[in-house]
């Protein structure tokens, strides 16, 4: 190549490299709408019935550049009204939530920030959607198989009650995922198109769960898992839910239990990989809450 273009060559380049776009911020902060105080058997393997520790109800707010979603809603303002309805009064012992509940959306507007745009649900659950209708301009995202569901709601704790779902209103929209495989998994949908922020079936709890891969600006990774499991302890130990909750809020007991092995198995492979189950107060507090981000 003569010497003029390769010169040209070389002040192109410099000159696109100037142009590039800076990669965007990508960070997340933790939204705590509500807790419970339960036994610690319940919760973590072999721990004690004497003992209470806390079960959060949280929501995952994420940004990425200008965009904003939220992951799960946790506890929304009309949450005691739609728990009057739909949770039957003999559940209401072992399925509960205690006050104050502070919604995802107050906690925002408190904080001067703009509502997210879209909300993805790990599932349709009570205590993951109970904020849907708080966010009524935003487009709600949830796996196919779980959308079939929400055609048919339910009461009681394993449900998807009419209450907080069937809203005419609501902009529901399908997870398209793609023959993409993913930290092990064989379909995913990279929602950005950055490998940032990945979404991934994880079927079991209920048909149309689904997980969220994070990496943050920091290079950190984070793996938002739901209710696949409630504490990372009970992942650490492939074991199930406490048998009788189990049996009543996990739709398919062995998919469940293989989609908990799969999770335990990339913990092992990725030991930098920061798993986050929706309920898990040690993880979660360890982590920090909103209005603190992580980057």
């Amino acid at each position: 190549m003569p010497a003029f273009l390769y010169r040209l060559a070389i002040a192109c380049c410099l000159i696109a490299s100037a142009r590039a776009e800076p990669p965007p911020e990508v960070s997340f902060s933790i939204v705590k709408t509500a807790r419970v105080a339960v036994a610690e058997a319940l919760l973590v393997p072999g721990g004690s019935f004497s003992k209470k520790i806390d079960s959060n109800f949280s929501a995952f707010l994420i940004r990425h550049g200008e965009n904003t979603l939220l992951f799960d809603t946790g506890m929304g303002s009309q949450i005691a009204a739609q728990y009057q309805q739909d949770m039957p009064p003999w559940w209401r012992p072992f399925f509960k939530y205690e006050s104050p509940v502070r919604p995802a959306r107050q906690q925002l507007q408190e904080a001067g920030m703009a509502l997210p745009g879209l909300v993805v649900l790990s599932h349709s659950h009570w205590d993951h959607a109970g904020g849907v209708q708080d966010f009524p301009d935003a487009r709600v995202a949830v796996a196919a198989a779980e959308l079939a569901a929400i055609r048919q709601p339910s009461s009681g704790p394993g449900g998807t009650w009419a209450s907080q779902i069937a809203g005419a209103g609501i902009r529901w929209e399908t997870l398209d995922f793609q023959a993409r495989p993913h930290r092990g998994y064989a379909r995913s949908l990279d929602l950005f198109g950055d490998g940032r922020v990945v979404v991934v079936p994880i079927p079991g709890h209920t048909p149309g769960s689904v997980g969220l891969f994070l990496k943050v600006s920091s290079g950190r990774e984070f793996f938002f898992v739901g209710d696949v499991a409630w504490t990372v302890a009970a992942i650490r130990a492939g074991a199930p839910k406490f048998w009788a909750a189990g049996r009543l809020v996990d739709g398919h007991a062995q998919q469940t239990l293989d989609s908990v092995a799969q999770v335990r198995t990339l913990m092992q492979q990725l030991p930098e990989l920061v798993v986050v189950p929706a309920h898990d107060s040690a993880v979660q507090d360890a982590l920090g809450y909103f209005p603190q981000w992580l980057r």
